[in-house]
């Protein structure tokens, strides 16, 4: 058992140093009102950042989950139950919270149709997958055709990305960034 936490540990550590340096061009570029921490994400999108508007807040929330706070650093105003706003929206997402310290969620642009929404699914999943770099997949035994689980086997951080019905009779895209058990 300390064998394992110890190969953990390690694994982390390695994960961090390597790919710190690629998220030094978020740290330099971002908002200076928005938390710049560095962390896990692969530099080889450099592309994916300049090109996908959310990307850089993105990489931001991934970093944040496995910091010691969670999510606690962008956490805003209460909400309903375990909610609260979240200091650190994705750019072109709404409704943007955060459920407890360990989920982070937004909602796309309101869209028309189921159709729309898979269609807007897939793009998104590929955009993410750009934005975060080598490394982070579908896990197609854990998805369907309305529920995709993105995950990488180097942090205990996943995603889903989702359609779901609106309040006005259409639908969103639902990401849910959450930190996976044991992180």
């Amino acid at each position: 058992m300390m064998r394992g936490r110890g190969l953990l540990a390690f694994s982390v550590l390695l994960v961090l140093a390597t790919i710190t340096a690629g998220t030094a061009h978020a740290q330099s570029s971002g908002a200076p009102d928005r938390p710049m921490p560095s962390g896990p994400i692969a530099s080889q999108s450099s592309d994916a950042f300049n090109r996908i508007a959310y990307c850089p807040d993105l990489r931001r929330v991934v970093t944040l989950a496995l910091t010691k706070e969670k999510f606690g650093a962008i956490a805003g105003k209460p909400r309903h139950g375990d909610f609260f706003d979240t200091l650190l929206p994705l750019a072109g997402w709404k409704e943007c919270s955060l459920y407890g310290t360990r989920t982070y969620t937004c909602d796309s642009r309101d869209l028309a149709s189921v159709e729309e929404a898979a269609k807007l699914q897939v793009e998104l999943l590929d955009e993410m997958k750009s934005c975060l770099g080598e490394g982070w997949a579908e896990d197609a035994d854990r998805s369907s055709s309305a529920y995709a689980v993105l995950r990488t086997s180097r942090i205990p951080v996943a995603m889903t990305v989702s359609t779901h019905p609106n309040e006005t009779n259409g639908y969103v895209v639902r990401l849910t960034l959450f930190l996976r058990s044991g992180g």
